[in-house]
């Protein structure tokens, strides 16, 4: 855990749950992984551990930042208990000066739980406990400096997971399309004429507030045809929501500058529309089309 991160779309990482095991193809080549069995060795990273000693970290923190939950896990894992997950969202409850972002991969954990009353009281109950809150004075629910997101690496868990998530109560949701490992169309129809907030119309996606698109790196690594990312970027502009390109990844297009080692073609899904991909030495390039593209959603306290 630390307070400042690398990560370009956050401030800061906090976790109080650390461990995870895979559950789609985004996960093959996890960086969390990596980093816990260099040091302590093959499948110790499958062992969820709670680390009770970290939860309070935030309220120590003066400053106001984005945070990013449990970078090296995912908060809806099967092996966090219920009311483990409620003491981490009295903390959050408890430092509105935060802004915090949860990703997950365990969608439909995440749409039971939040949806139901028990955790509310659970939640209202650790609130309490914590800083002395009265009882009566029930929490605002969803809480407001809380972001919820679910990994979408391709159209087959687009199509899972996204209902998943507007289905389940949030002050801002969004999508992290990293790896991206395919093209995804997000809904069939982006024509909505109806107020964006809230949206509540099914087949309609303008609940989303933000998406995140990123290549894979490290590894074994697998590249991003650029028309997949670009997909996105047009498709968040015609529903006024925001984009942010995180990264190329190992594999960056030919018209990204940069210092490369090795080159390969890669084609898109339907084996038609070649592009020349390098491999790059230096560190993550982010530039799409001459620029960087680092939006973030408007939020209304």
């Amino acid at each position: 855990m630390g307070e400042n991160s690398k990560i370009e779309w956050t401030d800061a990482t906090w976790n109080p749950v650390t461990g995870c095991t895979k559950v789609s193809p985004g996960c093959d080549n996890c960086y969390a992984e990596r980093i816990v069995e260099r040091f302590k060795g093959k499948g110790a990273f499958a062992q969820v551990t709670l680390n009770e000693e970290r939860l309070a970290a935030p309220l120590k923190w003066r400053k106001p930042r984005r945070v990013f939950v449990n970078s090296m896990s995912d908060l809806f894992h099967d092996d966090v208990p219920d009311d483990y997950i409620a003491r981490v969202f009295a903390v959050m409850a408890a430092t509105p000066q935060h802004t915090y972002q949860i990703l997950t991969k365990r969608h439909a954990r995440m749409r039971s739980l939040l949806n139901s009353p028990a955790f509310n009281i659970a939640l209202d109950l650790r609130l309490s406990e914590s800083i002395g809150r009265k009882a009566a004075e029930r929490v605002e629910w969803p809480l407001p400096n809380v972001w919820l997101g679910v990994s979408v690496e391709d159209q087959k868990w687009a199509d899972i997971r996204i209902p998943a998530l507007l289905e389940t109560p949030a002050a801002v949701r969004f999508l992290s399309c990293e790896p991206l490992l395919g093209p995804v169309t997000l809904w069939d129809s982006l024509a909505c004429d109806h107020p964006r907030h809230p949206c509540t119309e099914v087949g309609c996606w303008r609940a989303i507030d933000w998406v995140i698109v990123g290549g894979e790196s490290g590894p074994g690594a697998r590249p991003m045809h650029p028309d997949w990312a670009r997909s996105l970027r047009d498709q968040c502009a015609a529903a006024g929501t925001a984009f942010f390109f995180k990264q190329w990844g190992t594999w960056a297009p030919a018209d990204v500058h940069g210092w490369y080692s090795r080159s390969t073609w890669v084609d898109d899904e339907a084996g038609r529309n070649s592009v020349f991909m390098y491999a790059a030495k230096s560190k993550s390039l982010r530039d799409m089309d001459g620029r960087t593209w680092d939006e973030y959603p408007v939020v209304s306290r």
